[in-house]
């Protein structure tokens, strides 16, 4: 197989007052024409700048190529792209070798309709006049299967979903028929039905056009979906290569093997997720499956007690179509008519694709969005009729983690002062010295050390800031913690290390949980029941093994047989 791309030799620091840190150390990788190589690793294993500097996207300063050669195969002559001067570079970038980017939503210009953003590109690269390059731009619409072409030519970002926003960002790097596609990380926090679809769209794009694919992941199971070969990166470092067959099957690194085991199974559940410094350390762990027996004795404990969330035929409605009074004339039912109980230390999941009401579900529970019908009785008071006043020592008992830790924690606020604020606002505990104690304790207790109380999110990665948002729900002392998504964006490894805290902090702590996830793995690791929802409905409800090996509806079969890599 003739080279299409070479990497020979590449090093990249990024330059501070704080010192120098090698990003990539030395790596060389070969791409051949019409194949796809998948890079993996974590976040910071240099994965994404490696792509960067393919793109010359790197800022520079801070960043600094130290050696190396990245080599184009245009035809027979190849072209140092790190040599080329910037206009040339201009010509190849977007119209030879194209990328997709992890979040469409800030890759995408919100003040341009989505058309017109790769309508500019068409008549940039291609010199095509605008009513050719929208009607160009509309084939490559139903090229990608989004609905409505015509529509979204016209519509903003805003108004399109996550995987139409995707859809739209390939149709973009498509535009100039490239030779090279670099997908960096495009399907992290999609649904498992959406992430399929765009892992097909990308299979039949590469088989139509002959493209070749260098694929960023950290999740070996997207990977093994669409990669030939893979590149295992750590700490700037190519630690294994190989096929995708042998890296997933027959690991050899230590840091492949965690990545591999970390990820939870819908074949089996584990006391406890291993994780890789468990095996870069080499502790010795030992995976312990939950049996059959263990299950059904935790199940006859949980439920031969009163529940203690009570969820009766609740509805959420909100305005679809308005007058010209601005009066509502059709309404969305995002939650329609949803009953369900929790009990006392259990873990119960909500789980089904964006869209289907689950967060506003959960939300409506914790009275952050007005429920239209319906109770929901904890601990048998009715918290729909509570007045605010009321409602604020029940506040105390149903603490939320949201999705995204970052925009969860205000930046200009030090770490400690964020978990000590609901302290005070809810005046519990005497003093701010007991509060500032209670905290260090609550840092501690989440993996986190006492010397962090003073710094500020930005000084943490997404699974400590994650860390850092359960240790503020934790500060009031709650029996109901409600998890929005709070693992999706993460990575494989990072997630195992946040699930197996939840599992601690619910046996330690005695905690309930409803855990909203559109990752049917995930929820067969932490839950005992699940609900699966659709379109504000209830699709199924029951215990996890149950729902998966014998699913009655349509709808869950599907989810389950997207999961990749067979997991």
């Amino acid at each position: 197989m003739s080279p299409l791309l070479e990497i020979n030799n590449l090093s990249i620091d990024f330059l501070s007052e704080s010192g120098n840190t090698r990003a990539v150390d030395g790596i060389s990788l070969r791409l051949g024409r019409g194949e796809t190589l998948g890079i993996v690793g974590e976040s910071g294993s240099g994965k994404s700048v490696t792509a960067l500097s393919v793109m010359r996207l790197l800022p520079a300063p801070p960043a600094h190529i130290r050696t190396g050669q990245i080599l184009y195969y245009a035809d027979q002559t190849p072209v140092d792209l790190l040599q080329l001067p910037d206009k040339d570079m201009q010509h190849i970038r977007g119209a030879d070798i194209a990328m997709i980017f992890q979040e469409p939503m800030t890759s995408l210009n919100p003040v341009f309709r989505c058309g017109h953003q790769v309508t500019e590109a068409l008549q940039l690269h291609r010199k095509m006049d605008f009513q050719t390059a929208r009607a160009a731009t509309l084939e490559l619409f139903d090229r990608v299967k989004l609905p409505e072409p015509a529509r979204i030519f016209e519509a903003y970002p805003h108004q399109i979903s996550g995987g139409q926003k995707q859809r739209v960002m390939i149709a973009m790097a498509m535009s100039c028929n490239p030779n090279l596609m670099i997908a960096d990380e495009p399907t992290t926090a999609l649904d498992v039905t959406v992430q399929k679809a765009i892992l097909d769209l990308m299979r039949e794009l590469r088989e139509a056009s002959g493209l070749s694919m260098l694929f960023i992941s950290h999740d070996l199971g997207v990977i093994s979906e669409i990669c030939d070969r893979v590149a295992v990166m750590f700490r700037g470092k190519i630690v294994e290569e190989g096929t995708a067959q042998e890296i997933l099957q027959h690991p050899q690194h230590p840091y492949t093997r965690g990545l591999v085991a970390c990820r939870p199974s819908l074949h089996r559940r584990l006391r406890r997720l291993p994780t890789v410094p468990d095996f870069l350390e080499n502790t010795g762990f030992e995976a312990r499956v939950v049996t059959p027996a263990e299950t059904t004795a935790r199940a006859e404990a949980l439920y031969a007690e009163a529940p203690l969330l009570e969820v009766k035929n609740l509805q959420v409605r909100f305005p679809k179509k308005k007058n010209w009074l601005g009066q509502p004339t059709e309404w969305l039912n995002a939650v329609d008519q949803v009953s369900f109980e929790v009990y006392p230390g259990e873990t119960f999941g909500l789980a089904g694709e964006s869209g289907c009401g689950k967060t506003t579900l959960g939300r409506s529970i914790a009275r952050l969005t007005t429920a239209q019908n319906g109770t929901v009785l904890y601990k048998g008071v009715d918290l729909q009729q509570l007045t605010p006043e009321a409602l604020l020592p029940f506040r105390r008992e149903i603490q939320v983690v949201f999705q995204d830790p970052y925009s969860s924690l205000n930046p200009r606020m030090s770490i400690g002062d964020a978990i000590m604020e609901p302290m005070q606002v809810h005046e519990l505990h005497e003093s701010n010295r007991i509060r500032r104690q209670k905290t260090i304790e609550l840092l501690e207790t989440v993996g986190l050390q006492a010397d962090h109380f003073q710094r500020y999110p930005h000084e943490f990665s997404g699974g400590q800031r994650q860390r850092i948002c359960v240790a503020r729900a934790l500060a009031l002392e709650p029996r109901l913690l409600i998890c929005d998504e709070m693992v999706s964006a993460l990575d494989v490894s990072v997630q195992a290390t946040v699930l197996n805290l939840l599992l601690e902090l619910r046996e330690k702590l005695g905690l309930t949980y409803l855990f909203i996830s559109h990752d049917l793995s995930v929820i067969k690791q932490m839950c005992d029941r699940v609900l699966i929802m659709n379109r504000g409905k209830i699709e199924e409800l029951g215990f996890p093994d149950a729902v998966y090996q014998n699913p009655e509806k349509e709808y869950v079969r599907r989810l389950i047989e997207a999961i990749p890599g067979g997991y």
